[in-house]
C-alpha cells in the first residue's frame, strides 16, 4: 500500500525559534487553582505529574472531572470499560444526564442575562447577541415542535443549515428530547446530503429557505428538495428563514418559526444514559463511503469541555471566536459544545475571511474584543498573503491565544500568525485532533507554566491521551527522534465509538490495523526532546482545508464526469457524420 511507503519517509522536522507563555491561572496561583479537582488526587505537584496521572490512573483523573464538571441526573457506577482488542469504549456506566442541561439550565440558573452567542452575519459589522435564558426558550420551543411533529428519543434528525443561532438551537432540542441530530456541511451537494439522510435513515431535516456567505445567496432550501427525492424516509422538512425571500413549499415542508411560536418556552429533558447517541458526524472514508462516527452523550461533552478550558485558557468572562462552520466536528466541539458547557460566550462566523475585504476577521475580533481565536491554516495562508496592513488596521489587544486546527501549520504561516496577528504577544497553540477523537489530543497547551512553544508543532498530548508511534511491522517506537504511525494505545472520554450501522467497519479501521491501538491515520514525527510533529495522511484520503476527502468518492465524481463527457461526445460525432 502506497501508505506504507510514506511512512517510512517522513522527513526530520528541524525545530526553530521558542516561545513561553504563562497560563493565566497557574499564574495566580498553586496547581488546585488551575485544576481545583487536583485536591483529590495522590500528589501531583505539576502538569508533567497531573498527566502522568490521567493516564496512568485513568478514571481516578476522568471520574473526579466528570462528577465535578457535568450535572448529573443519577451518578454513574463506573468510570470505564474500556477495551480495544474487544472493540469497546464505555464512559461513565449507569450514569444519566442530558446534555442541554448542562449547556443551558444550569447557567441559566446562576447567570441568565449573559451572553450565549454572538452571530456575526455574514452581512459585515451586524451581529445579533443571545443570552442563556433566551438560547434556553429557543431550545424548549423548538424540542417541543419536534416532539409534537412525532420526533422521538432515538429519532435521527438531519441538521443542513450555516452557521446560524437557529442551527445550535436546534442541534441543542435534539439533545434535550433525546433525538440524534446529524449535521451536514451546508456546501454539500444534494447528492452527498440525500446519502447521508438515507444512511442515518433520518425522517426529519431541518432546514433555511436560504443561506448568505460572502455576500452571495445560497439556495439551501433547492438542495433539500432536490435530496429527499431520493429519500423515502423523510416525513418532514422544517424551514426556517434566513432571509425575507420566498421558497416553494411542498407538503413535507413546515415553516419553523410559526410552529415553534405556537410552543411552550419549557421542554422537560429526556434523561438519557451516558452512552446513549449525541450525534452523527459524517467524514470521508478511503472506500468511498461517508462514515457515520457516533459520538455518545457523557463522554464527549466532558472531553469537549475539559479541551477548550485548558487548551485555550479558557477564563469566564472571555469572548472565544472560533470560526469553523458547523458542520464540522470543530463546530461541534469549540463552538457549541465545548464553550456553552463551560458557560462561555462563543462567536457564529457565517461569512468568510475575505468578506468584504481581507480585514473581515481582524475587524470582527475588534469589534467583539475576542480573546481567543482558533481558525484553520488556510485561512491564514491566504490572508498572510494580502500584507500586514490589513491586520494592523484593526485593534487586536482583545487577544490572548491564537489556534490553529485543521492540518498542520507551516512555519512561514505561524511566524506570521504570531508576529503579526497577535503582536509577539499571543502563543500559538497548533492543535491536532480529528472527527473520531471528538476534541483535541495534542498541542502545545496545556503545560507548566514556564513551558516552552515550538512553531509549527502540536507538541504534547492531552490529558488521558498516550500517544505511540508504530512501524509497518506494529512495533512500537519507544525511542524518541523516530517517526511512524500515530496510534493512540488506550481509550478516553472523547472518542468516537462506532460507525452508524457498522461497527465492523469502525473495528477494521481504526483498530485492528495495530491490534490494541487506535489509529489515527497519520503520521507522526516525535522529536529528540519527545515532541510530536504530525506528518500527513497515511491512507487513501486528502485533506484540504481541514476537510477530509476520500479518493474513492473523488474517483467516483470524475468517472461520472468523464462518461457524461463521452456521452455527449458520442451524440456531437453522431450529428457531424450524419
Amino acid at each position: 500500500m502506497a501508505w506504507l511507503l510514506v511512512r517510512t519517509c517522513f522527513p526530520k522536522i528541524a525545530l526553530g525559534k521558542k516561545f513561553s507563555y504563562q497560563s493565566r491561572a497557574w499564574s495566580r496561583g498553586p496547581l488546585t487553582a488551575y485544576m481545583p479537582e487536583a485536591t483529590a488526587f495522590p500528589g501531583p505537584r505539576n502538569h508533567q505529574e497531573l498527566y502522568q496521572l490521567s493516564v496512568e490512573q485513568a478514571d481516578i483523573f476522568w471520574g473526579a472531572l466528570a462528577r465535578s464538571r457535568l450535572m448529573w441526573s443519577n451518578p454513574f457506577h463506573s468510570v470505564s470499560d474500556c477495551n480495544f482488542q474487544q472493540g469497546k469504549v464505555s464512559w461513565f456506566l449507569g450514569g444519566q444526564l442530558n446534555v442541554a442541561v448542562n449547556c443551558l439550565d444550569r447557567h441559566v440558573h446562576k447567570n441568565p442575562n449573559k451572553v450565549a452567542l454572538i452571530w456575526e452575519k455574514d452581512e459585515p459589522g451586524q451581529e445579533d447577541q443571545i443570552t442563556y435564558r433566551e438560547l434556553l426558550e429557543l431550545t424548549c420551543r423548538l424540542g417541543n415542535t419536534l416532539k409534537h411533529q412525532g420526533v422521538k428519543k432515538g429519532d435521527r434528525v438531519t441538521i443542513y443549515m450555516p452557521s446560524c443561532p437557529m442551527a445550535v438551537v436546534s442541534m441543542l432540542a435534539c439533545a434535550r428530547i433525546g433525538a440524534i441530530h446529524t449535521v451536514v456541511f451546508a456546501g454539500f451537494s444534494s447528492a452527498a446530503l440525500a446519502d447521508r439522510i438515507q444512511d442515518a435513515q433520518s425522517e426529519t431535516v431541518i432546514t433555511v429557505n436560504q443561506g448568505l456567505r460572502g455576500g452571495k445567496v445560497v439556495e439551501l432550501k433547492k438542495t433539500v428538495d432536490e435530496a429527499v427525492k431520493f429519500c423515502p424516509t423523510v416525513k418532514r422538512v422544517f424551514v426556517s428563514k434566513r432571509t425575507d425571500e420566498k421558497v416553494p413549499m411542498s407538503d413535507l415542508d413546515i415553516p419553523l418559526e410559526e410552529e415553534m411560536m405556537k410552543e411552550n418556552v419549557t421542554c422537560q429533558p429526556a434523561t438519557l444514559e451516558s452512552e446513549d447517541l449525541l450525534f452523527l458526524l459524517y467524514t470521508s472514508g478511503s472506500t468511498g463511503k461517508p462514515k457515520g462516527l457516533i459520538h455518545s452523550q457523557a463522554g464527549y461533552l466532558l472531553y469537549a469541555a475539559l479541551t477548550h478550558k485548558y487548551v485555550f485558557d479558557y477564563n469566564d468572562g472571555d469572548i472565544f471566536g472560533c470560526v469553523a462552520d458547523i458542520g464540522w466536528i470543530t463546530g461541534h466541539s469549540y463552538v457549541v459544545y465545548g464553550p456553552l458547557c463551560n458557560g462561555g460566550t462563543t462567536i457564529l462566523f457565517e461569512s468568510t475571511p475575505v468578506y468584504p475585504n481581507p480585514g473581515r476577521y481582524w475587524e470582527t475580533v475588534e469589534r467583539l474584543k475576542i480573546n481567543q481565536f482558533y481558525g484553520a491554516p488556510t485561512a491564514i495562508r491566504l490572508l498572510l498573503k494580502y500584507g500586514d496592513n490589513w491586520v494592523k488596521k484593526y485593534d487586536r489587544s482583545s487577544l490572548k491565544i491564537l489556534g490553529s486546527v485543521g492540518e498542520p501549520i507551516n512555519s512561514e504561516a505561524w511566524e506570521w500568525y504570531f508576529n503579526v496577528v497577535g503582536d509577539r504577544k499571543c502563543p500559538v497553540v497548533d492543535t491536532w485532533w480529528q472527527t473520531e477523537t471528538g476534541g483535541i489530543c495534542i498541542a502545545p497547551r496545556p503545560s507548566n507554566p514556564e513551558d516552552e512553544i515550538l512553531p509549527a508543532m502540536a507538541m504534547r498530548p492531552f490529558f488521558g491521551i498516550r500517544p505511540c508511534l508504530l512501524d509497518d511491522k506494529g512495533n512500537v517506537l519507544t525511542q524518541n527522534d523516530a517517526s511512524g504511525a500515530l496510534c493512540i494505545s488506550q481509550a478516553w472520554p472523547g472518542m468516537a465509538r462506532s460507525i452508524y450501522n457498522d461497527h465492523q467497519r469502525f473495528v477494521e479501521t481504526y483498530l485492528m490495523p495495530y491490534p490494541g491501538y487506535f489509529f489515527t491515520g497519520d503520521g507522526v514525527y516525535r522529536t529528540s526532546q519527545g515532541y510530536y510533529q504530525l506528518t500527513g495522511r497515511l491512507d487513501d484520503v486528502i485533506n484540504i482545508s481541514g476537510h477530509r476527502l476520500g479518493t474513492a468518492e473523488i474517483e467516483d465524481v470524475v468517472l461520472k464526469v468523464s462518461l457524461e463527457v463521452l456521452l455527449h461526445a458520442r451524440k456531437v460525432f453522431y450529428h457531424i457524420i450524419t
